[in-house]
């Protein structure tokens, strides 16, 4: 198997058999593994590397005053899991392209 390609077993996991969780165990999630998720994450390819994932980690009291702004069917599940992350996209990213891609200063226009 070429090493670029992935197993059928990470195929099954990450395609075929994942599904939205909707329980959660009251296990906390800790600085270390948002951490760790986070490292994951950040190295996905964008284009000139842009990255313009925003995701803001919501626990606790926070939590709480996110959850007027779910709707009903999400609500509960958003109230019992040890972490919410509200994931977004900066539509405005290519407005930094001067300081995130430097070496190339057309790169706004291109």
């Amino acid at each position: 198997m070429n090493h670029l390609t992935l197993s059928p077993e990470a195929q099954d996991l990450l395609f075929r058999e994942a599904r939205t969780a909707n329980a959660f165990t009251d296990e906390p999630v800790t600085d270390e593994q948002m951490a760790a998720i986070y490292d994951l994450v950040k190295y996905g390819p964008t284009a000139m590397n842009t990255q313009p994932l925003r995701i803001l980690l919501v626990r606790e009291d926070a939590r709480e005053r996110l959850l007027k702004h779910m709707s009903d069917g999400n609500r509960d599940k958003t109230a019992s899991a040890p972490l919410v992350a509200v994931l977004a996209a900066d539509t405005d990213f290519h407005e930094h392209l001067h300081r995130t891609f430097p070496h190339f200063p057309g790169a706004k226009d291109a």
